[in-house]
């Protein structure tokens, strides 16, 4: 039960993320007008940056609880209990909201001489930063420091539950369990490695060297992943595998 009270969560995250980023770039895509006030620029960042941080800790406790589930199946339900898992999203939860409201005030904490022109789709805190006045630097070593915080430490839980699994698969002597613990990991493998990828290239990197193919990276992370996240986890039923499957065939 824990384990798909997570996983509900993050799909849910996923449908909740994209929504936050989209209407507005197609309205600004649309219109003329392509204007933001600052305070709807410092909401939408904060809120964006608040999911993409709950997302990032969900994907991490879910790589746990499939440790749990392959390495430890007979103490899951104890393990992995109703009450760990809320404790577990809530304090996920927690913290990003801690660590979002530091980084809202270290991007928009300083002064803005104009002419404020974001070269972005949104309000992200590269291109913020880019048009304040004052000195950036410790603003840009707590943002760094933040990320790093929250992107490599989810990473490192992910590794280290995965290498676990990885044992635990090669020591199993029937095919039928291998192919049962792949199918249980492989659709959360995929997230996280479109996530983390686009993660580490926009927001693990010098200031100096974020270059326009950032823009075309932001997309993937703010707004297709979280939109392809609830189609991912679908693969798993067995009637959206029938379905592909029948379209694949009338298609060759």
């Amino acid at each position: 039960m824990g384990g798909n009270q997570t996983q509900i969560e993050f799909i849910l995250l996923g449908i909740t993320d994209s929504p936050v980023i989209s209407p507005r770039m197609l309205a600004d895509l649309l219109s003329e007008d392509k204007t933001i006030s600052f305070t709807g620029c410092m909401v939408q960042f904060l809120t964006f940056a608040f999911f993409a941080t709950v997302e990032c800790h969900l994907l991490a406790m879910m790589a746990y609880d499939r440790h749990v589930a392959i390495c430890q199946p007979l103490l899951y339900v104890t393990i992995i209990s109703s009450r760990v898992c809320w404790q577990l999203v809530a304090s996920s939860y927690l913290f990003a909201f801690l660590s979002v409201i530091i980084s809202t005030w270290c991007v928009f904490g300083g002064s803005f001489c104009g002419p404020n022109r974001i070269d972005h789709f949104f309000c992200d805190e590269v291109p913020v930063l880019k048009l304040v006045c004052s000195d950036t630097h410790s603003s840009e070593m707590v943002i760094f420091a933040l990320a790093t915080i929250n992107i490599v430490g989810a990473s490192v839980m992910i590794l280290l539950s995965y290498i676990s699994i990885i044992g635990t698969v090669l020591r199993m002597c029937s095919a039928q369990s291998r192919d049962r613990a792949f199918h249980t990991c492989a659709s959360h493998l995929m997230a996280v490695s479109m996530y983390f990828a686009t993660g580490f290239f926009m927001y693990l990197q010098p200031p100096s060297s974020h270059r326009s193919l950032d823009k075309v990276a932001s997309i993937f992370y703010a707004v297709l992943i979280p939109m392809l996240n609830p189609f991912i986890y679908s693969l798993r039923n067995r009637e959206v595998m029938g379905s592909l499957v029948k379209c694949r065939r009338r298609f060759f």
